[in-house]
């Protein structure tokens, strides 16, 4: 019996593998034809069932020897606060809902433009391979360490030197990272009464559900189902706001709207965690898992086709809604749904100090990663499956006329009356040139719900449904980056004086919060002032600086793989670590240094330099000044952020040379283990 059933779980997975490798065979020989979407829905679960049957058992097992009899910090070190053992389907929701931000949603929908069949295979490739080994060994070397931050971990087994750099890395990176949510959030929201309304509402809503469960000490069942039903309702109220006297002022500019999300992050960083945050992130659970998994019913359903081909022209660097190749650009575009360095501080923040068991490391840092592998793959169907016409109108900035004549010149045509029509369907005044990625995936969103219910006459309220959940998780990115990031200021803070680096000493926690705001917030009014949408200039900064993020995590888990003896799997982690460091490399070099003026910040000035010299209107040279002076600050900060993991690899680098070359004996900063006795 037992032979029997092997030999069928043998061509079992045997069918999943031609499965797969079938359909990626055919979307990879598409060409001129519209394929089905249904056809990467299957290449990517079969991935996703093979990658997590095969290669995360071996991880677990052979590189990273989990020891469920070994207790881990939840456990060892529980306090009822921070420490605290928690059950592994709760934790995997916690750490899924914080890694899996806008990052899946708004990279893949950007990477389109070179066509489905790039993101797609990075997506697969880069999740499986890399951002699932990334992020376990990271969860993995923290739960080991008494849940210590990554910089911590990097102070620990490299020296306080890299320490030290890496701290400042995160510091720096997470500004870039929040000035793009932000201005993603800014993008969606413009202009649009209807989506700002519905996002206002959730802060009311979220405030009387800590209030609730915190002074009341409610039922959590009954304020969940108070704060689901709440936030439903106000986003159906929000389409009579139009012809309403609440019309105008919710329909705010984009520059108004930046300077209340800076307000709203000063705000979430500094009040108690349970009267808004944690609230907030409970309810934007319950949107994102619902959201996501009606988004994969409609694609099953609908069946779309992919209207983008598999390889646009844009392929060589031209594209409209952002400069740059293919390589590397696409690899830094897409990041959370592939590999993402901000995952390694969630897998050495919170988690690692709720995990009860090592062996659940498997289903929460494997299994989380390439649950967002598979989101990333919807977004990108979502995006493919438009007309592409609509698609580059949507994204590239400009008066609409200009826009539509400019998307038709390249080959995808689009009309003003198809994008106004496009417009009065989703109940917006405009669609052209809503840049960010959020809005297209909303468009896409929307019009597969409303296939699926077989009513487009509700595509508006689907479209601001979609808003409204995509901006409710940014939002909650943001505040709660915000307040991480406060911690990170004030521990730089502490160097100045220690008492700054308390938390419970409320002049140190507002200064680092407004410092921390103000920083991420000039990058945010940089990118609403920019003429050219903010996306082409700030995204590629988030992506180089997000990867980078994820090289100094890879080279940890190096670093600690040679301590633990396991040379001959290093090649683990050593792989995704140098293609990572090629890809960032070059792409930072390329921002700063391209003789394109579109995509080499340097360029870009000399450009602005030579239009002032020339002259021109106040206007116009007011806004060349302000451009010019943008080109310069992003080059400082793209070289800073090389500069600074360039330091911290070679740091690592030199202990791996003393390790394995000199033969040196170095410490493994592992905590003393203890084990669970035998009953």
């Amino acid at each position: 019996m037992t032979s029997v059933l092997h030999r069928w779980s043998f061509y079992g997975w045997l069918a999943v593998c031609f499965a797969g490798a079938a359909s990626l065979a055919i979307l990879a020989l598409a060409r001129g034809e519209h394929v089905s979407a249904l056809w990467m829905v299957i290449a990517s679960v079969c991935v996703f069932a093979l990658a997590y049957r095969f290669h995360s058992a071996w991880l677990m097992a052979k590189v990273l020897t989990l020891n469920d009899a070994r207790l881990t910090p939840a456990i060892t070190n529980e306090d009822g606060k921070d420490y605290v053992p928690t059950n592994r389907w709760i934790v995997f929701g916690h750490h899924f809902a914080a890694i899996a931000g806008p990052g899946p949603l708004v990279g893949p929908v950007l990477a389109a433009q070179f066509g489905f069949l790039p993101g797609m295979l990075w997506i697969l490739v880069g999740a499986t391979l890399g951002g699932a080994v990334h992020d376990s060994i990271i969860l993995f070397c923290s739960v080991r360490r008494r849940g210590r931050s990554l910089g911590q971990m990097v102070r620990d087994e490299v020296g306080p030197f890299a320490g030290f750099i890496a701290l400042i890395s995160i510091v720096a990176i997470m500004i870039i990272l929040l000035a793009v949510l932000a201005l993603v959030v800014v993008k969606a929201l413009a202009e649009s009464p209807w989506g700002l309304f519905t996002i206002l509402a959730s802060i009311p809503i979220a405030m009387l559900m800590g209030i609730a469960l915190r002074m009341f000490k409610m039922s959590v069942g009954w304020v969940s189902i108070f704060g689901v039903a709440a936030l439903i309702a106000s986003v159906v109220a929000g389409q009579w706001i139009k012809g309403s006297p609440l019309e105008g002022p919710l329909t705010a500019e984009e520059l108004k709207l930046a300077w209340g999300i800076m307000g709203y992050g000063l705000l979430a960083s500094v009040l108690p965690v349970w009267l808004l945050l944690a609230p907030r992130d409970y309810l934007s659970t319950f949107m994102k898992i619902g959201a996501v998994a009606l988004l994969g019913v409609a694609i099953v359903i609908l069946a779309p086709k992919l209207q983008m081909p598999a390889l646009t022209k844009f392929i060589d660097g031209t594209g409209p809604v952002f400069a740059g190749p293919v390589f590397p650009f696409a690899f830094i575009t897409i990041a959370c749904a592939a590999v993402s360095g901000f995952h390694a501080l969630i897998a050495s923040g919170t988690t690692p100090k709720i995990i009860t068991s090592e062996k659940d490391i498997r289903v929460i840092g494997y299994g989380a990663m390439i649950t967002e592998m598979l989101v990333g793959i919807m977004a990108l169907i979502a995006a493919c499956a438009m007309p592409p016409g609509e698609y580059f109108a949507i994204n590239m900035k400009g008066e609409p006329a200009a826009v539509v004549q400019k998307v038709t010149a390249l080959g995808f045509p689009v009309t003003t009356e198809q994008m106004t029509q496009l417009a009065e369907n989703v109940g917006e005044a405009n669609m052209v040139g809503r840049t960010g990625g959020a809005p297209t995936f909303a468009v896409g969103m929307a019009s597969m719900f409303a296939g699926v219910f077989g009513s487009k006459a509700a595509i508006s309220v689907w479209y601001h449904f979609a808003i409204m959940f995509e901006a409710m998780f940014i939002l909650t990115t943001i505040d709660a980056g915000t307040r991480v990031g406060r911690f990170l200021v004030q521990d730089l803070l502490a160097y100045i004086w220690k008492p700054l680096g308390r938390t419970d000493f409320a002049l140190g926690n507002f200064l680092a919060s407004a410092a921390f705001v103000a920083a991420w917030g000039y990058f945010l009014i940089q990118g609403v002032l920019d003429p050219l949408g903010g996306i082409n200039s700030l995204w590629p900064i988030f992506g180089v600086a997000n990867q980078l993020l994820a090289v100094i995590a890879l080279s940890l888990g190096v670093t600690v793989l040679i301590k633990m003896d396991r040379i001959r799997y290093v090649w683990v982690a050593l792989l995704p670590l140098v293609w990572l460091s090629i890809v960032t490399m070059t792409a930072g070099w390329m921002k700063i240094f391209s003789a394109d003026p579109r995509l080499g910040f340097l360029s870009a000035a000399a450009d602005f330099k030579a239009k002032l010299a020339a002259g021109g209107t106040p206007e116009q040279l007011a806004t060349w000044n302000h451009l010019l002076m943008n080109n310069y600050v992003n080059t400082g900060v793209t070289a800073a952020f090389l500069i600074l993991v360039l330091l911290v690899v070679l740091s690592c680098a030199r202990v791996w040379w003393q390790l394995i070359v000199q033969g040196k004996s170095i410490p493994l900063r592992e905590e003393p283990p203890i084990f669970a006795q035998a009953s």
